[in-house]
């Protein structure tokens, strides 16, 4: 009897081995934005579901922002996010879809789900798996301008000219790439910008100083002290500026032939090529491509260049071209048509016989003389004669537009009569002067086109 106290009785036990939980996510593609996205969380267990969140990670991780919660115990699935009610649905306990995704979706998720412990109720196993969803957007536009424009004519320095394609609203930065007339352009990368702003030129590329061979005949062409104009113009036939009882003058044409200096070649040019990206507060970036060379009025006019962007999000590239023109034939329009003493008189160019790029520099003068608020020359579209007096009478101006391929000039005579608002003297009192017909003096417009093709 008293072997039970020296043979105690042994009883099985058996181990608790503790739940296990792994989980993962599905790898995904980069999107573009519009699409529909699954987001899959997988996981296997052998212990009781608890509960399942979704996070969306911010600030380089150090915010996690619930946008979905599954919770087991009640059976109950919603949505922390205001934002995000309306764009998620649960297709299972595990996948969350969003069927419209934004640049704002970009950035890396994470699902953790949590389980009870076999061993003991009040014990829940924790396991995670995390994504980044890379969210694309094509560009939505691109243009193609002209550094440092409005900018003048030189026949007698080289000028090196620049364009800039601007690209706007992808993500990532596109790849951009400059074409001329349809041919890829082999161009030399500038990896670091030009010092200064403005005008720039690497050191290799053509220039010289002025030509003495055609500086001095070209200025005594022009003829006129103190106005720097290097335009060879014609004056118009003096005996036209005597004539007072034509309504319209017939100023001939005068065509100036080309003359380029020794600094022309018709070599290949030397093309050199810059290329930043800056991010923008949306998440997109905006890209800047610049093509810089020695431009060459013999061959660069009516060249097309183009610049192109391919980007991931797009199934074709995007291209946006310019063709390099001179400015030929402009179009001047003068108010009022008949004008008197004292009216504001206006001369505006409205535009040319051909579409120009880039975009001209216009300069104003009086031929011989100063302008009515007494400068030498006035810069703009538009020039204003605010009340003109009688001694304007007869005088020509002058519009040169010019840009870096070529320069034209436009002279407009202005013949003003009296106003017969004015009193000048005696009348009688049909309002005209004793001993003379009464009559009004009327505007006489006459534009010349004087062209100068370079």
């Amino acid at each position: 009897s008293l072997f039970p106290l020296f043979f105690p009785c042994f009883f099985p036990v058996f181990p608790f081995f503790p739940a296990y939980l792994t989980v993962s996510i599905e790898p995904l593609p980069p999107v573009v934005v519009g699409d529909a996205v699954t987001l899959k969380c997988n996981f296997k267990t052998d212990g009781k579901m608890r509960e399942i969140v979704w996070y969306r990670v911010t600030d380089g991780g150090t915010i996690k922002q619930k946008i979905f919660t599954f919770d087991a115990m009640f059976s109950t699935n919603f949505s922390q996010m205001e934002n995000y009610r309306k764009r998620e649905d649960l297709v299972y306990q595990s996948t969350v879809r969003l069927p419209e995704v934004r640049i704002s979706d970009n950035g890396p998720y994470e699902c953790h789900v949590g389980i009870y412990d076999r061993a003991t109720r009040e014990k829940v196993v924790l396991a995670s798996g995390n994504v980044f969803l890379n969210v694309m957007a094509p560009p939505t536009s691109i243009s193609v301008l002209a550094a440092d424009t409005p900018a003048p004519f030189s026949r007698y320095q080289a000028q090196n000219f620049t364009l800039v394609c601007v690209v706007s609203g992808g993500k990532p930065a596109p790849l951009v790439y400059f074409k001329r007339d349809g041919e890829p352009i082999e161009a030399t990368p500038l990896p670091e910008p030009p010092a200064g702003a403005g005008s720039w030129a690497p050191r290799n590329l053509l220039h010289r100083d002025l030509d003495d061979t055609k500086l001095p005949k070209s200025l005594a062409a022009d003829g006129e002290p103190g106005m720097a104009q290097p335009f060879a113009t014609a004056e118009p036939p003096r005996g036209l500026a005597a004539e007072r009882d034509s309504v319209t003058e017939s100023i001939p044409e005068t065509v100036v032939s080309r003359e380029f200096p020794r600094w022309v070649h018709m070599a290949e040019p030397i093309y050199y090529f810059r290329h930043t990206h800056a991010p923008v507060s949306d998440g997109t970036v905006e890209a800047r491509a610049t093509l810089t060379w020695t431009l060459n009025p013999q061959i660069d006019n009516e060249a097309l260049f183009s610049c192109e962007v391919k980007h991931p999000a797009l199934s074709m590239p995007m291209q946006s071209e310019v063709t390099l023109v001179a400015p030929k034939g402009p179009k001047i329009m003068m108010t009022p048509t008949r004008a008197h003493v004292g009216d504001t008189v206006r001369i505006l160019v409205q535009g040319f016989q051909n579409e120009v790029f880039p975009e001209p520099l216009f300069t104003w003068t009086r031929v011989g003389s100063r302008l009515l608020d007494g400068s030498a020359e006035h810069d703009g579209k538009e020039l204003v004669l605010e009340r003109v007096p009688a001694e304007l009478n007869g005088s020509m101006y002058r519009c040169t537009a010019q840009n870096p391929l070529g320069s034209t000039d436009t002279h407009t005579r202005l013949i003003v009569f009296e106003n017969p608002n004015i009193p000048r003297g005696p009348e009688d009192s049909n309002g005209s002067l004793p001993g003379h017909c009464g009559f009004r003096f009327v505007l006489a417009l006459t534009l010349t086109v004087i062209l100068e093709l370079t």
